[in-house]
């Protein structure tokens, strides 16, 4: 079984999933796609502290709780669906890629809801957290990288130039074709990282309402 990795790039409600395989020197895009995670069931599970932000404080919590509850459990089924799916295919997934937003630390439910700009914070990091607590539960182990940072990073750690660095993912585009956007190269970029130098246990934990 060739080893494989995965990067996520997220948005609200979903996120764009790449997997990366083979030789760290030249690996391959072996699985590319968008995972769904939130529940159209449910009324404001997309933004959810959007949603939460004109409830009577109770009813905000109650909102929010089933929203990452669902979350988290959309998340780890779509990951479990992909590992499957690549050892089918020979490729065992060994770790994960997250990009992470600027890390400002959040307050509690209360104090987001309060805050426009916490509001958009706090649904940003509802979403990277499900999928770190979903890499963990799967067995994963999960790089998280700042999304202002990746390209230092796989410069630095990957040993690359800019140049050399559009230049394979101009390649993974061809290999895969469209879409291959600006969502699905950084996805690629961060998996590569934790295909290439490892992980290190994720800053990305998994935060209660």
């Amino acid at each position: 079984m060739g080893k494989a990795a995965l990067g996520f790039r997220t948005h609200s409600g979903w996120a764009a999933l790449v997997a990366i395989a083979g030789p760290p020197q030249s690996p391959s895009v072996v699985e590319r796609c968008i995972i769904q995670l939130a529940d159209p069931t449910i009324p404001g599970s997309k933004q959810p502290y959007h949603a939460a932000e004109p409830l009577p404080f109770e009813d905000a919590e109650k909102l929010v709780t089933r929203c990452l509850e669902r979350t988290y459990s959309l998340a780890e089924e779509a990951l479990r669906a992909t590992i499957d799916a690549l050892q089918t295919r020979g490729h065992t997934a060994k770790a994960c890629g997250l990009l992470l937003a600027a890390g400002r630390a959040l307050p509690s439910l209360a104090g987001i809801l309060v805050s426009h700009a916490m509001i958009h914070a706090a649904e940003g990091e509802l979403f990277r957290n499900a999928l770190a607590r979903a890499s963990e539960q799967c067995g994963l182990p999960v790089l998280g990288v700042k999304e202002r940072e990746l390209y230092s990073c796989v410069e630095k750690d990957l040993h690359l130039s800019r140049a050399k660095i559009d230049g394979q993912l101009a390649d993974f585009g061809r290999s895969v074709g469209s879409p291959w956007r600006q969502d699905e190269k950084y996805a690629a970029l961060v998996a590569w990282l934790a295909l290439t130098v490892g992980v290190k246990k994720s800053k990305v934990m998994a935060r209660k309402a």
